[in-house]
Protein backbone atom coordinates (compact mmCIF):
# COMPACT_ATOMS: atom_id res chain seq x y z
CA UNK A 1 0.00 0.00 0.00
CA UNK A 2 1.22 3.53 -0.69
CA UNK A 3 0.10 6.61 0.87
CA UNK A 4 -1.59 9.44 -1.29
CA UNK A 5 -3.37 12.90 -0.77
CA UNK A 6 -6.27 13.58 -3.32
CA UNK A 7 -8.81 16.71 -3.06
CA UNK A 8 -12.13 16.32 -1.96
CA UNK A 9 -15.05 18.66 -2.13
CA UNK A 10 -16.16 18.29 1.17
CA UNK A 11 -19.30 20.63 1.29
CA UNK A 12 -20.63 23.17 -1.71
CA UNK A 13 -17.49 25.96 -1.07
CA UNK A 14 -15.58 23.63 0.66
CA UNK A 15 -12.55 21.27 0.17
CA UNK A 16 -10.01 19.61 1.67
CA UNK A 17 -6.89 17.29 1.49
CA UNK A 18 -7.35 13.92 2.26
CA UNK A 19 -4.97 11.18 3.00
CA UNK A 20 -5.86 7.97 1.12
CA UNK A 21 -4.54 4.35 0.88
CA UNK A 22 -3.59 3.19 -2.31
CA UNK A 23 -2.88 -0.33 -3.38
CA UNK A 24 -0.12 -2.37 -5.29
CA UNK A 25 -0.87 -2.64 -8.47
CA UNK A 26 -2.52 -5.57 -10.00
CA UNK A 27 -2.40 -7.21 -13.47
CA UNK A 28 -3.05 -5.28 -16.28
CA UNK A 29 -2.77 -2.25 -13.72
CA UNK A 30 -0.59 0.98 -13.93
CA UNK A 31 0.67 3.11 -10.43
CA UNK A 32 0.72 7.02 -11.64
CA UNK A 33 2.79 9.66 -10.00
CA UNK A 34 0.77 12.92 -10.31
CA UNK A 35 3.11 15.77 -12.17
CA UNK A 36 0.21 18.16 -13.03
CA UNK A 37 -3.53 18.25 -13.06
CA UNK A 38 -5.71 21.50 -14.40
CA UNK A 39 -9.12 22.82 -13.08
CA UNK A 40 -11.72 22.93 -15.39
CA UNK A 41 -13.29 26.21 -14.69
CA UNK A 42 -16.86 24.80 -16.11
CA UNK A 43 -17.97 21.88 -15.19
CA UNK A 44 -15.63 21.17 -12.28
CA UNK A 45 -16.04 24.69 -10.58
CA UNK A 46 -20.27 24.16 -10.82
CA UNK A 47 -19.47 20.59 -9.11
CA UNK A 48 -17.78 22.67 -6.17
CA UNK A 49 -20.32 24.68 -5.93
CA UNK A 50 -23.02 22.01 -5.38
CA UNK A 51 -25.07 23.12 -8.94
CA UNK A 52 -25.25 19.35 -10.27
CA UNK A 53 -28.95 19.50 -10.58
CA UNK A 54 -30.31 15.97 -8.89
CA UNK A 55 -31.49 14.69 -11.99
CA UNK A 56 -27.75 14.29 -13.18
CA UNK A 57 -26.21 13.30 -10.61
CA UNK A 58 -25.84 10.01 -12.15
CA UNK A 59 -24.80 11.49 -15.99
CA UNK A 60 -22.49 13.80 -14.47
CA UNK A 61 -20.22 11.67 -12.62
CA UNK A 62 -16.73 11.31 -13.64
CA UNK A 63 -14.83 8.29 -14.93
CA UNK A 64 -12.79 7.87 -11.51
CA UNK A 65 -15.07 10.03 -8.94
CA UNK A 66 -15.38 8.78 -5.56
CA UNK A 67 -18.50 9.54 -3.51
CA UNK A 68 -21.06 11.38 -4.58
CA UNK A 69 -22.95 14.81 -5.54
CA UNK A 70 -23.02 17.08 -3.67
CA UNK A 71 -20.48 16.00 -1.39
CA UNK A 72 -17.73 14.67 -0.45
CA UNK A 73 -17.08 14.16 -3.58
CA UNK A 74 -13.79 13.88 -5.40
CA UNK A 75 -13.79 15.22 -8.50
CA UNK A 76 -11.81 15.90 -11.65
CA UNK A 77 -10.16 14.74 -15.28
CA UNK A 78 -7.65 16.36 -16.43
CA UNK A 79 -4.46 14.59 -14.74
CA UNK A 80 -0.91 13.87 -16.02
CA UNK A 81 1.91 11.79 -14.50
CA UNK A 82 4.73 9.22 -15.05
CA UNK A 83 4.58 5.69 -14.66
CA UNK A 84 5.99 4.35 -11.75
CA UNK A 85 4.90 0.29 -11.57
CA UNK A 86 2.66 -2.18 -13.49
CA UNK A 87 3.01 -2.85 -16.90
CA UNK A 88 6.87 -2.56 -18.34
CA UNK A 89 6.23 -1.03 -21.44
CA UNK A 90 4.50 2.00 -19.92
CA UNK A 91 7.43 1.93 -16.85
CA UNK A 92 8.48 5.80 -17.19
CA UNK A 93 6.27 6.86 -19.75
CA UNK A 94 4.35 10.44 -19.11
CA UNK A 95 0.61 9.76 -19.30
CA UNK A 96 -2.95 11.31 -19.68
CA UNK A 97 -6.08 10.24 -17.08
CA UNK A 98 -9.04 10.99 -16.66
CA UNK A 99 -8.05 10.82 -12.71
CA UNK A 100 -8.95 13.55 -10.25
CA UNK A 101 -6.74 15.72 -8.34
CA UNK A 102 -4.80 12.99 -6.09
CA UNK A 103 -0.75 12.90 -5.98
CA UNK A 104 -0.61 8.77 -6.69
CA UNK A 105 -3.39 6.21 -8.02
CA UNK A 106 -3.77 2.68 -9.66
CA UNK A 107 -5.81 2.58 -12.59
CA UNK A 108 -5.73 0.12 -15.09
CA UNK A 109 -3.21 0.54 -18.06
CA UNK A 110 -5.81 0.81 -20.91
CA UNK A 111 -7.13 4.01 -18.85
CA UNK A 112 -3.50 6.02 -19.41
CA UNK A 113 -2.95 7.21 -22.67
CA UNK A 114 0.84 8.15 -23.44
CA UNK A 115 1.55 11.68 -23.78
CA UNK A 116 4.05 12.06 -26.57
CA UNK A 117 7.79 13.78 -26.25
CA UNK A 118 7.38 16.66 -28.03
CA UNK A 119 4.02 17.42 -25.88
CA UNK A 120 5.23 19.49 -22.17
CA UNK A 121 3.65 17.76 -19.51
CA UNK A 122 2.12 20.55 -18.53
CA UNK A 123 -0.21 21.22 -21.91
CA UNK A 124 -1.05 17.78 -21.56
CA UNK A 125 -3.59 18.82 -19.12
CA UNK A 126 -5.36 20.09 -21.62
CA UNK A 127 -6.28 16.91 -23.31
CA UNK A 128 -9.77 16.22 -21.82
CA UNK A 129 -10.75 19.76 -22.87
CA UNK A 130 -9.11 19.49 -26.51
CA UNK A 131 -10.95 16.09 -26.84
CA UNK A 132 -14.36 18.49 -26.08
CA UNK A 133 -13.69 20.38 -28.58
CA UNK A 134 -12.92 17.83 -31.13
CA UNK A 135 -16.69 16.47 -30.59
CA UNK A 136 -17.85 19.79 -30.90
CA UNK A 137 -16.15 20.61 -33.94
CA UNK A 138 -17.06 16.50 -35.32
CA UNK A 139 -20.73 17.59 -34.03
CA UNK A 140 -20.56 20.77 -36.20
CA UNK A 141 -19.82 19.79 -39.60
CA UNK A 142 -17.60 22.55 -40.54
CA UNK A 143 -17.82 23.07 -44.16
CA UNK A 144 -14.54 24.73 -46.42
CA UNK A 145 -14.70 28.81 -46.46
CA UNK A 146 -17.50 28.70 -43.50
CA UNK A 147 -17.91 31.50 -41.68
CA UNK A 148 -17.54 30.37 -38.38
CA UNK A 149 -17.70 32.12 -34.86
CA UNK A 150 -17.10 30.79 -31.43
CA UNK A 151 -19.03 32.64 -28.84
CA UNK A 152 -16.92 32.06 -25.36
CA UNK A 153 -13.51 32.21 -24.89
CA UNK A 154 -12.89 29.86 -22.13
CA UNK A 155 -11.06 26.91 -22.17
CA UNK A 156 -13.90 25.15 -24.41
CA UNK A 157 -14.15 27.48 -26.80
CA UNK A 158 -11.07 28.97 -26.98
CA UNK A 159 -9.62 24.89 -28.11
CA UNK A 160 -12.96 24.89 -30.51
CA UNK A 161 -11.09 28.22 -32.13
CA UNK A 162 -7.69 26.78 -32.49
CA UNK A 163 -8.75 23.75 -34.02
CA UNK A 164 -10.81 25.74 -35.99
CA UNK A 165 -8.46 28.71 -37.29
CA UNK A 166 -6.79 26.25 -39.58
CA UNK A 167 -9.46 25.06 -41.32
CA UNK A 168 -9.30 25.52 -44.93
CA UNK A 169 -10.88 28.81 -45.87
CA UNK A 170 -12.55 29.80 -42.73
CA UNK A 171 -13.48 33.11 -41.44
CA UNK A 172 -13.35 32.46 -37.87
CA UNK A 173 -14.19 34.89 -35.05
CA UNK A 174 -13.52 34.24 -31.21
CA UNK A 175 -16.10 36.25 -29.25
CA UNK A 176 -16.19 36.65 -25.84
CA UNK A 177 -17.41 39.76 -23.27
CA UNK A 178 -13.94 40.13 -21.52
CA UNK A 179 -11.92 42.21 -24.15
CA UNK A 180 -8.94 40.76 -22.42
CA UNK A 181 -9.45 37.29 -24.18
CA UNK A 182 -8.39 39.65 -27.55
CA UNK A 183 -4.95 38.87 -26.76
CA UNK A 184 -5.78 34.48 -26.56
CA UNK A 185 -7.72 35.25 -29.74
CA UNK A 186 -4.73 36.55 -31.24
CA UNK A 187 -2.28 33.86 -30.29
CA UNK A 188 -4.83 31.46 -31.35
CA UNK A 189 -4.98 32.80 -34.78
CA UNK A 190 -8.36 34.25 -35.03
CA UNK A 191 -10.39 37.41 -35.37
CA UNK A 192 -11.77 38.60 -31.92
CA UNK A 193 -15.27 40.78 -30.88
CA UNK A 194 -16.56 41.79 -28.07
CA UNK A 195 -20.92 40.14 -28.37
CA UNK A 196 -22.13 43.34 -29.07
CA UNK A 197 -19.30 44.16 -32.21
CA UNK A 198 -19.52 40.70 -33.68
CA UNK A 199 -20.09 39.27 -36.91
CA UNK A 200 -23.29 38.40 -38.48
CA UNK A 201 -24.67 36.70 -41.18
CA UNK A 202 -22.46 33.66 -39.82
CA UNK A 203 -23.02 29.88 -40.89
CA UNK A 204 -21.73 28.12 -37.89
CA UNK A 205 -21.56 29.72 -34.17
CA UNK A 206 -20.34 27.26 -31.53
CA UNK A 207 -21.69 28.54 -28.31
CA UNK A 208 -19.36 28.05 -24.81
CA UNK A 209 -19.89 30.36 -22.66
CA UNK A 210 -22.30 28.64 -20.45
CA UNK A 211 -24.59 32.13 -20.46
CA UNK A 212 -27.80 32.09 -21.30
CA UNK A 213 -26.94 35.94 -23.14
CA UNK A 214 -24.56 34.10 -25.00
CA UNK A 215 -26.97 31.76 -26.42
CA UNK A 216 -29.04 34.02 -26.93
CA UNK A 217 -26.71 36.30 -28.98
CA UNK A 218 -25.51 33.29 -31.01
CA UNK A 219 -29.05 32.99 -32.78
CA UNK A 220 -28.77 36.72 -33.39
CA UNK A 221 -25.68 36.08 -35.30
CA UNK A 222 -26.86 33.45 -37.75
CA UNK A 223 -27.73 33.41 -41.40
CA UNK A 224 -31.36 31.98 -42.63
CA UNK A 225 -30.66 28.28 -41.67
CA UNK A 226 -27.31 28.98 -39.70
CA UNK A 227 -26.79 26.30 -36.96
CA UNK A 228 -25.49 27.26 -33.08
CA UNK A 229 -23.76 24.06 -31.79
CA UNK A 230 -24.37 24.22 -27.66
CA UNK A 231 -21.35 23.51 -25.71
CA UNK A 232 -22.32 24.77 -22.54
CA UNK A 233 -23.13 23.30 -19.55
CA UNK A 234 -25.58 25.00 -17.17
CA UNK A 235 -26.02 22.89 -14.09
CA UNK A 236 -29.63 24.45 -12.28
CA UNK A 237 -29.83 27.31 -14.01
CA UNK A 238 -32.48 28.15 -16.24
CA UNK A 239 -31.97 28.80 -19.66
CA UNK A 240 -34.69 31.45 -21.42
CA UNK A 241 -34.70 32.03 -25.19
CA UNK A 242 -37.05 34.38 -27.33
CA UNK A 243 -37.75 31.96 -29.84
CA UNK A 244 -40.83 33.90 -31.17
CA UNK A 245 -38.71 35.90 -33.16
CA UNK A 246 -36.31 34.88 -35.79
CA UNK A 247 -36.05 31.12 -34.49
CA UNK A 248 -38.73 29.63 -36.96
CA UNK A 249 -38.83 32.69 -39.68
CA UNK A 250 -35.55 32.12 -40.77
CA UNK A 251 -35.42 28.38 -39.80
CA UNK A 252 -32.37 28.03 -36.98
CA UNK A 253 -30.99 25.33 -35.64
CA UNK A 254 -29.52 24.62 -31.82
CA UNK A 255 -27.83 21.49 -31.82
CA UNK A 256 -25.82 19.43 -28.48
CA UNK A 257 -22.48 18.71 -28.36
CA UNK A 258 -21.45 16.52 -25.39
CA UNK A 259 -18.06 15.12 -25.18
CA UNK A 260 -19.99 11.33 -23.28
CA UNK A 261 -20.84 10.65 -26.95
CA UNK A 262 -19.15 10.16 -30.32
CA UNK A 263 -21.30 10.65 -33.12
CA UNK A 264 -21.75 6.79 -34.79
CA UNK A 265 -20.36 7.62 -38.63
CA UNK A 266 -17.54 8.63 -36.80
CA UNK A 267 -16.31 5.67 -36.34
CA UNK A 268 -13.83 6.49 -33.62
CA UNK A 269 -13.74 5.15 -30.26
CA UNK A 270 -12.77 7.46 -27.41
CA UNK A 271 -9.11 6.45 -27.12
CA UNK A 272 -9.04 7.27 -30.31
CA UNK A 273 -10.16 11.06 -29.82
CA UNK A 274 -7.92 11.32 -26.42
CA UNK A 275 -4.67 10.29 -29.01
CA UNK A 276 -5.87 12.44 -31.38
CA UNK A 277 -6.48 15.40 -28.80
CA UNK A 278 -2.68 14.89 -27.43
CA UNK A 279 -1.42 14.85 -31.39
CA UNK A 280 -3.15 18.55 -31.54
CA UNK A 281 -1.26 19.49 -28.59
CA UNK A 282 2.21 19.57 -30.55
CA UNK A 283 1.11 22.76 -31.42
CA UNK A 284 2.39 25.89 -29.09
CA UNK A 285 -0.57 27.88 -29.79
CA UNK A 286 -2.59 25.93 -26.82
CA UNK A 287 -0.06 27.68 -24.14
CA UNK A 288 -2.41 30.68 -24.46
CA UNK A 289 -4.81 28.23 -22.40
CA UNK A 290 -2.68 27.86 -19.63
CA UNK A 291 -2.89 31.09 -17.39
CA UNK A 292 -2.05 30.22 -14.27
CA UNK A 293 -0.34 27.62 -11.69
CA UNK A 294 -0.31 26.82 -7.98
CA UNK A 295 0.88 23.59 -6.07
CA UNK A 296 -1.20 21.03 -4.47
CA UNK A 297 -0.90 22.13 -0.94
CA UNK A 298 -3.09 25.27 -2.59
CA UNK A 299 -5.84 23.75 -3.92
CA UNK A 300 -9.08 24.08 -1.14
CA UNK A 301 -7.62 28.09 -1.15
CA UNK A 302 -7.74 28.47 -4.66
CA UNK A 303 -10.83 26.44 -5.81
CA UNK A 304 -13.08 28.75 -4.12
CA UNK A 305 -11.30 31.27 -5.79
CA UNK A 306 -11.47 30.06 -9.56
CA UNK A 307 -15.34 29.11 -8.26
CA UNK A 308 -15.99 32.75 -7.84
CA UNK A 309 -13.71 34.25 -10.69
CA UNK A 310 -11.39 36.09 -7.85
CA UNK A 311 -8.61 33.97 -9.67
CA UNK A 312 -9.32 34.80 -13.58
CA UNK A 313 -7.89 31.77 -15.60
CA UNK A 314 -8.89 29.23 -18.39
CA UNK A 315 -7.11 26.38 -17.13
CA UNK A 316 -5.60 26.34 -13.97
CA UNK A 317 -2.61 24.08 -13.63
CA UNK A 318 -1.89 22.24 -10.13
CA UNK A 319 1.99 21.48 -9.92
CA UNK A 320 2.55 18.61 -7.43
CA UNK A 321 6.01 18.53 -5.14
CA UNK A 322 8.42 15.50 -6.39
CA UNK A 323 7.87 12.52 -4.34
CA UNK A 324 4.39 14.08 -3.64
Amino acid sequence: MFDARAFWVTSPGSGELRTESVPEPGPGEVLVRTLHSGVSRGTETLVFQGRVPENQWASMRAPFQDGDFPGPVKYGYLNVGVVEQGAPELIGKTVFSLFPHQTRYVVGGEKVTVVPDDVPARRAVLTGTVETAVNAVWDAHPQVGDRITVVGAGMVGASVAAILAGFPGADVQLVDADPARKTVAAALGTDFARPEDAATERDLVIHASANPAGLARSLELLRTEGTVVELSWYGDRDVPLRLGENFHSRRLTIRSSQVGGIRPERGRTYAERLVLALKLLRDDRFEALLTGRSGFDELPAVMPRLADGGLPALCHVIDYPDGN
